[in-house]
């Protein structure tokens, strides 16, 4: 039989085989249309079916009150740092809260477009964990809050909620959005890129409360623009239809799975044993993470002696286990262990890395 391959790259990422097996069969004709997905107008009937079912599946997941819209748009997580302050800084103040590499990002391209306080940042600290709320300097004027909900590349993730009363709390969920059950209503906007936990590159979903729309200035480019995006239900101009519809396949599969609930008890278990191959490797390998706030999504790790970081990569190739470079930023291995990675996966993960261990160790 030919090897099993574990695929565990942080995004572009795996997505589920029976969601590809689907994609396979119904790409060159689409139930019976004659077309492809690919080939279709995005306002014909076929399609607005399409879109309309991914995202009454998307609502349902999420339990997304009817006050919010959700949008499907392009330009990733990183337009979204833009988009974000040209969109509800309107002249004002905005806090953000640091907590890594993407959240740095996100600061700073919003100071392009207005005044930023960083009201929390674990730069500085040791520990690598998400400061706690009672630290944070927000004002009453500011006129959001944004955070990363978890970094992908510090693997870095929220243990709770952040609760700002009248600020509204904006999130970059791109990696772990729809890996446990979420609470819409405690937020003003979610922001996701697709390509870790959704489907294909090419698709940004945002979840936006109605009360914030409206609040670009004239300056704003249209296609920058929330409030046309809603006004236009994503079809201003062409979505991104194929990444559309594979992310409506993915919705159905999460549903057919038992939904989030279901899908955050299959996570806490794939992180609670990886985790504890690291932790119980007497040193040869290490997370840096506080205990805390260690994703379940991205797990970064290092070797004790890192001239053995080639020799672990290649072998791990060789047993079928892909894509666990870390990142360039930070080096030492990473291993994204999304919705669609199976146990079987991270289980053959752990048996690599106390084989390797035991060699090497």
């Amino acid at each position: 039989m030919p090897q099993e391959i574990y695929n565990f790259g942080a995004g572009p990422a795996v997505l589920p085989k029976p969601v590809l097996a689907q994609v396979q069969e119904e790409l060159p004709d689409w139930h019976g249309s004659g077309m492809s997905v690919m080939e279709m107008s995005h306002r014909g009937r076929e399609y607005m079916g399409i879109i309309a079912q991914a995202e009454a599946d998307l609502r349902t997941l999420l339990a997304i009150p009817e006050n919010y819209r959700v949008l499907f748009l392009q330009g990733g997580a990183s337009q979204q740092f833009a988009m974000v302050p040209m969109n509800l800084l309107a002249g004002g103040r905005a806090a953000y809260v640091e907590t890594g590499i993407w959240s740095r990002k996100a600061s700073s391209e919003a100071r392009r477009f207005g005044e930023i306080d960083v009201i929390a940042s674990n730069a500085t600290a040791a520990d690598h964990a998400v400061p706690r709320q009672e630290s944070w300097q927000l004002r009453p004027e500011h006129r959001y809050c944004h955070i990363a909900d978890n970094e992908t590349i510090d693997g870095i993730e929220f243990d709770f909620i952040p609760e700002l009363g009248e600020v509204p709390l904006v999130s970059d969920a791109s990696s772990n959005i729809l890996s446990k059950p979420l609470d819409v209503s405690r937020f003003g906007l979610i922001y996701a890129g697709a390509q870790k936990n959704i489907g294909p590159a090419g698709l940004t979903l945002v979840i936006v409360r109605e009360d914030l729309l409206g609040k670009a200035g004239p300056q704003v480019p249209t296609m920058l623009n929330y409030a046309v995006h809603a006004e236009n239900a994503s079809m201003y101009n062409t979505p991104p239809t194929f990444a559309i519809y594979v992310a409506g396949l993915v919705f159905r599969w999460l549903l057919q799975q038992g939904g989030l609930p279901a899908m955050a008890e299959i996570n806490a278990r794939k992180a609670t044993a990886l985790y504890a191959a690291i932790d119980g490797s007497e040193g040869f390998y290490r997370n840096d993470v506080a205990t805390a706030n260690r994703s379940r999504m991205n797990v970064p790790f290092f070797l004790r002696d890192s001239r053995l970081d080639g020799e672990f990569l290649q072998e791990a190739g060789q047993r079928g286990l892909l894509q666990l470079k870390g990142h360039r930023l930070l080096s030492g291995m990473r291993a994204s262990i999304y919705n669609a990675m199976p146990e079987a996966g991270v289980r053959a993960l752990v048996d690599f890395l106390h084989d390797f261990a035991h060699r090497h160790g």
